[in-house]
């Protein structure tokens, strides 16, 4: 770990870029075919290919957890990892993430002195929601060091979004004064509406999952997955209750990100995002703190879409974006 620090602390030029995209586990199912999946899948490598090229000091990725690393008994808004370990869900890879630990030690104490509160964790369990960018543009979680920030997009009461775009102005701020070389990742959305559990109307013993958690044996894994599954199937059969994509949605909202005016999502409410695009649209926090970042960063940028489109076997609106 010492000689990662070092290797980031001994960066060739300053300079910023980010990457966002929506994850889907459903995308490396068999059980969940779609005509997309390739182009989806090449605009990853694509990504990959043009952050080698970019060839960053560290990443700091912003993603959510899908109650895997983090529960109810201690739910932060934000959280920092000075240590990462995947869980392996959905064929991602098990295993750490090298994460410099004094530089996201560094972060977190610019953070809060920038009166963002950020949680930190010495072991953060990371899942899907980190490894899949990674591992569908790498082929491995370790190319780059990366620091991960956890997000809750999923266990409300959720972080307002204004806040969210504070923690990613931050964070920018961070690597602007320390002279980075860094690449800003958000991994999630966009609109999709998958079939969760919701706390304040589960039974009792899911409520008690919710809030205990711990790590899932192997056939309770199977079964979470496999109800995820299903439910994209019935979806896919017209069979469900899920909100579909919303693609104008979707369409407006990467429009406002490549516009840089960020602070225009200040006012957005819970109650609208998950009415217009569904309870997996809050994901979208990531586009806005890695956008924020970016934009505290390098003042302007330009974006590209790599790859959009409204994929109903997976249940998203599945895009792709890079910005410089």
């Amino acid at each position: 770990m010492d000689r990662v620090n070092q290797a980031v602390n001994r960066h060739a030029a300053t300079g910023f870029a980010a990457v966002c995209a929506a994850h889907a586990p459903l995308a490396l199912n068999g059980a969940t075919p779609a005509p997309q999946k390739e182009d989806y899948l090449a605009a990853l490598k694509r990504c990959g290919h043009w952050i080698r090229g970019f060839a960053p000091d560290v990443i700091f990725e912003f993603a959510p957890d899908h109650m895997n690393g983090f529960f109810y008994n201690l739910m932060p808004a934000f959280c920092i990892g000075l240590e990462g370990v995947s869980v392996g869900d959905w064929a991602t890879p098990k295993g750490s993430l090298t994460v410099p630990s004094e530089l996201a030690m560094a972060a977190l104490n610019y953070v809060r002195g920038a009166d963002v509160d950020l949680a930190l964790s010495y072991r953060m369990v990371v899942d899907h929601g980190f490894t899949q960018p990674l591992a569908l543009m790498f082929d491995n979680l370790n190319e780059y060091p990366v620091i991960p920030i956890m997000i809750n997009c999923g266990a409300p009461p959720r972080a307002e979004f204004r806040r969210v775009r504070l923690l990613g102005e931050a964070i920018g701020s961070f690597c602007k004064h320390r002279n980075l070389r860094a690449l800003f990742l958000g991994s999630g959305g966009l609109s999709h509406d998958p079939p969760v559990p919701n706390f304040q109307t589960a039974d009792t013993a899911t409520r008690e999952a919710m809030i205990v958690g711990g790590e899932l044996g192997v056939e309770a894994r199977a079964a979470r997955e496999a109800h995820i599954v299903n439910a994209a199937i019935e979806f896919a059969a017209g069979r469900s209750s899920s909100l579909a994509p919303n693609s104008e949605w979707d369409e407006t909202f990467m429009d406002l990100m490549k516009s840089g005016h960020i602070n225009k999502v200040d006012h957005w409410t819970d109650d609208e995002v998950t009415k217009a695009a569904g309870c997996g649209a809050h994901e979208v926090r990531t586009w806005v703190a890695s956008f924020a970042a970016l934009s505290a960063a390098s003042g302007s940028y330009g974006m590209d879409l790599e790859f959009y489109d409204s994929v109903l076997t997976w249940m998203t609106g599945m895009g792709v974006v890079r910005a410089r």
